[in-house]
């Protein structure tokens, strides 16, 4: 349940479309859906603009479905992470509507396409290192799209072969918020935060050899950064990037060129 919802039902109400128990049955299920495995927060759209995100993980196929249902139930999008196959499979199956982005390894259902519906005026930049870093990139812009924000990804840039960066600085700069996804060293969020004037949300993955650690050694370069404005998440945590930015797009006025 969202606000142009509930102001429908309100507004049903007082024009006699509704009765009062009519409206009061509606939202007899606010503001929690108990699924006995899972108790569906059904105010989150209305709380935080968007709803409950799922995450796939440690979750069996048939309480996918079950979670899936339930939000729809309320709400016109969905979006579920880290989905496993059998899970998205699942979904698909019971969703004919949903869409699994394979590479990002989530399921969405909402009324956007692949570039988001233009929810606030910018552009969420998703800009990654390597190749290697495209599952958490993609995460990011899947995400950031959900939430409805106009997307665009901007591939192997990193510091390694740094030109393939500098000839798109002018792209960068058109960007109202950038996600900056690098693993190895991480030094590619400082390099593009001295570039722009935009907030950058850095995301440092897993990608790399024995002494990056998992991603703890891109992790810590990036908290350590030079350069002003650069924010940092989890590692791998292209969702959170994702979701921060669309957010930022939404409430940020629009640059100046």
């Amino acid at each position: 349940m969202d606000a142009p919802k509930i102001k429908d039902l309100l507004e049903g109400v007082r024009e006699g479309a509704l009765t009062v128990d009519e409206g009061l049955q509606r939202l007899s299920r606010l503001p929690v859906d108990d699924l006995g495995h899972t108790r569906v927060d059904t105010h989150r759209s209305l709380r935080c603009g968007f709803p409950e995100v799922v995450f796939g993980p440690g979750k069996r196929p048939d309480e996918l479905v079950a979670i899936a249902r339930s939000i729809l139930t309320h709400h016109d999008r969905l979006l579920v992470t880290r989905v496993e196959e059998a899970g998205a499979e699942a979904l698909l199956e019971a969703l004919p509507e949903a869409v699994h982005w394979t590479r990002a390894r989530a399921v969405t259902v909402g009324t956007y396409d692949r570039e988001g519906d233009g929810r606030g005026d910018g552009l969420v930049l998703v800009v990654s290192a390597g190749t290697a870093d495209g599952p958490v990139a993609e995460e990011a812009l899947v995400t950031a799209r959900a939430l409805g924000a106009r997307a665009e990804h901007l591939a192997d840039v990193g510091v390694a072969g740094i030109h393939r960066l500098l000839v798109e600085t002018q792209r960068l700069r058109e960007a109202r918020v950038l996600v900056v996804v690098a693993g190895m060293e991480g030094a590619l969020p400082s390099v593009v935060g001295g570039l722009v004037d935009r907030p950058v949300i850095a995301v440092p993955t897993s990608v790399g050899y024995g002494a990056s650690f998992g991603g703890l050694a891109a992790l810590l370069a990036m908290l350590n950064s030079c350069a002003s404005g650069v924010t940092v998440v989890n590692i791998d945590n292209g969702f959170g990037a994702g979701y921060a930015a669309a957010l930022i797009n939404r409430t940020q006025p629009a640059p100046v060129e």
